[in-house]
């Protein structure tokens, strides 16, 4: 692990917001026990692996890095999943993150996940934020993925 002194911490309000954090997403690794759902108090919670893609630009001889982060979701009133397999050691990649307003002005937020996994969030409102923690670790792959 090392220290690293720009960690991210992002706050979307709009789905302008959400697509920059989807970007900064993309390709991370979460463990389904990493997926907490509170729902008395509306909070979707999320630690993932990142991948770094933000330094990789800087760079092409730069290491390949993911850091662990928190992705936060307030106000959410309703989660569904499909096609995600319960088991707690399992891991998931994130691809991207899709919104949409339905008919009711409830925003849909699509967590879209390799293998055809999505977790459907439902809110009244935009509210996320994305947190980098204090390390990264070297890894050795660039992300890959089945679609």
């Amino acid at each position: 692990m090392n220290e690293i002194g720009n960690k991210l911490k992002l706050i979307g309000n709009n789905v302008d917001d959400l697509k920059t954090i989807s970007a900064y997403c993309q390709d991370s690794v979460i463990k389904i026990k990493d997926l907490v759902y509170l729902k008395e108090n509306k909070l979707f919670i999320i630690k993932l692996r990142r991948f770094m893609w933000e330094d990789l630009e800087k760079g092409v001889f730069r290491k390949y890095k993911r850091i662990e982060s928190y992705l936060r979701f307030n106000l959410i009133e309703k989660v569904v999943s499909k096609n995600i397999n319960q088991k707690k050691d399992r891991n998931l990649e994130l691809l991207t993150i899709k919104t949409s307003l339905n008919k009711k002005k409830i925003y849909e937020i699509s967590l879209i996940f390799s293998g055809n996994g999505i977790i459907l969030l439902s809110s009244e409102a935009i509210d996320v934020m994305l947190d980098d923690q204090e390390s990264y670790s070297e890894v050795k792959n660039f992300p890959k993925h089945k679609l």
